[in-house]
């Protein structure tokens, strides 16, 4: 008997993650069963490469993960890119400009390329610097270095509307997400985490029929809709649960273990299997 699916792809943050950024034993013992019926755990996250360092190495994760919204491939055994894009840096400047005009002033971050990438932001960004950003007085800082990543923030919009304004100004130049409260981003043309996942799953020889994807944010939509089987958990934000194919417990109640429970049953004979 063969499981159904070959690849358990997951988001880190609000998905396989609690809110203390740790795994439980549930769902490590989950990921276990999953790999013992020959189903592969691959992570797609919008984190960085140079931020998922930490939180993999406590799971033993050595193999291909995907980075910053799809935009990286990173082998974290090895500890090197395999791939990543970059933002055209005139033409995001122009849009953030062109967004700032219909929504007010914006507090801006940046991620800035490669594995040495940092997260730097403007006064205002957060109402605390937060371990591993660094502020930069001068908007000017930004722009020094190549940029994978652009995120946003106002004060006279909500994040859903304004990823709606940022999708209008920046429709066909570059691509948009809502990835977190107060994270909304500007990534490459064509970059999402369902790209990223196809990239991955063309180097790894698996297909979308192969895949259950579990999210929790609008920046998970392109992956579950991709996947075979696209997994919302209870905490999603609403738009992700009309899109998804199941709604899971939240990452705090362990949803993802709960469906892989069902998926790879502890007696060897995964629902769905094939002989």
């Amino acid at each position: 008997m063969t499981a159904r699916y070959k690849v358990v792809a997951t988001d880190l943050d609000g998905t396989l993650l609690r809110g203390d950024l740790s795994v439980s034993p549930r769902t490590r013992a989950a990921l276990d069963r999953a790999a013992a019926a020959g189903a592969r755990h691959l992570v797609v996250t919008g984190r960085p490469a140079a931020g998922c360092r930490d939180l993999l190495a406590p799971l033993g994760y050595g193999g291909i993960a995907v980075c910053g919204q799809g935009a990286q491939l990173y082998d974290v055994g090895a500890d090197r890119l395999l791939s990543s894009a970059t933002l055209d840096r005139d033409v995001v400047r122009t849009l953030v400009a062109r967004i700032a005009e219909a929504a007010g002033p914006l507090a801006l971050g940046v991620v800035t390329a490669g594995l040495s990438g940092e997260f730097l932001v403007t006064p205002g960004f957060g109402e605390r610097v937060r371990h591993g950003w660094r502020l930069v007085e001068d908007a000017e800082g930004l722009w020094t270095r190549p940029v994978e990543k652009v995120l946003i923030r106002s004060r006279a919009l909500d994040d859903d509307g304004l990823a709606a304004l940022a999708h209008s100004v920046c429709a066909g130049r570059i691509g948009v997400t809502h990835s977190g409260e107060g994270m909304v981003e500007l990534l490459p043309d064509g970059v999402d985490k369902a790209s990223g996942l196809a990239e991955a799953a063309r180097r790894l020889g698996f297909g979308a029929a192969d895949t259950v994807a579990f999210g929790d944010m609008p920046n998970d939509i392109p992956m579950l809709a991709w996947a075979g089987h696209g997994v919302a958990m209870g905490n999603a934000h609403p738009e992700l649960k009309r899109r998804a194919d199941e709604i899971a417990p939240g990452n705090e109640e362990d949803g993802v273990a709960a469906v892989l429970e069902r998926l790879f049953p502890s007696n060897g004979s995964p629902a769905g299997a094939t002989c």
